[in-house]
């Protein structure tokens, strides 16, 4: 006759429970709602965070730390019968993970150029209207890396300065591109119906509002002599100029759909179906 296997205790190493993550995590959530908040805040949440960063990084260095928990051998687990589907890695179709398709690169670079030039006309027509100079707007922008300008008055800054011009130029060009590059990250997860509404609506609403509560550290100048009616107004039509080049572009297939020879780049035989 078969014999039932002993029921014998025995002791596996499972990883110790821990809060240090946690932890951490919300220091990081204090430190990114300071920025709209108080600087105390963000100061509290870098210590908790750094608090949190070296508790967690005991328990894992030099060595994990592991607890042993009892278990039972001869035990076997009930199963049920029923199987599930598994897609495979490389077969077309795999939407494990979306989008499946976004803009090229280039697109988001040109989109970024598009909405820079868009915005440099209004921001520059509402310096020639309301102080009678184009120079205003982009020595605005340019005192928050020229000392000269930061601490300079209303006159000073409508009158023409090479390093305003240039530096403005460069801040302008470059945040312009960066933020049409994360458009191809963003519009293509939106729903496609909406991504005007998005792209050139929501997106400058939410960067707004972070620039208007953060501005005053960054630049102070900028941010005591802004209109912000008029700034809100440039940042939508760069949302719309720049969203509808990323929207229209050509849309490119990622690679999650590709088997791992073609991602390597390594000439490897087909199997024959």
């Amino acid at each position: 006759m078969d014999e039932k296997p002993e029921e014998s205790p025995r002791l596996i190493q499972l990883p110790e429970p821990t809060a240090w993550p946690i932890i951490a995590a919300f220091g990081v959530t204090l430190l990114f709602a300071g920025l709209l908040t108080s600087l105390v805040v963000s100061f509290i949440g870098v210590l908790i965070g750094l608090v949190g960063a070296i508790g967690w990084f005991g328990d894992v260095f030099p060595h994990p730390k592991h607890e042993a928990v009892l278990v039972k051998t001869g035990v076997l687990p009930s199963t049920s019968a029923r199987s599930v589907a598994h897609l495979k890695v490389g077969e077309m179709g795999h939407r494990a993970r979306l989008p499946i398709a976004i803009p090229p690169f280039f697109s988001g670079v040109v989109g970024g150029l598009g909405g820079a030039a868009v915005m440099a006309v209004l921001a520059c027509g509402w310096g020639l209207w309301k102080y009678g100079s184009v120079w205003y707007p982009i020595n605005l922008l340019a005192a928050a890396a020229v000392p000269s300008l930061a601490t300079a008055g209303v006159e000073t800054l409508k009158a023409f300065s090479m390093a305003g011009l240039i530096v403005a130029s460069i801040s302008h060009v470059s945040i312009s591109v960066m933020i049409g590059l994360l458009y191809i990250v963003l519009l293509p997860m939106l729903p496609a119906k909406f991504q005007w509404f998005w792209g050139g609506i929501m997106t400058p609403i939410i960067w707004t509002a972070f620039i208007a509560a953060t501005l005053r550290f960054v630049s102070p100048t900028l941010a005591q002599y802004v209109d912000w009616p008029w700034f809100f107004v440039c940042q939508v039509a760069f949302g719309m100029v720049c969203g509808f080049i990323v929207f229209k572009a050509e849309k490119v297939a990622t690679m999650q759909t590709w088997s791992v020879a073609a991602k390597l780049g390594v000439e490897a035989p087909q199997e024959e179906k």
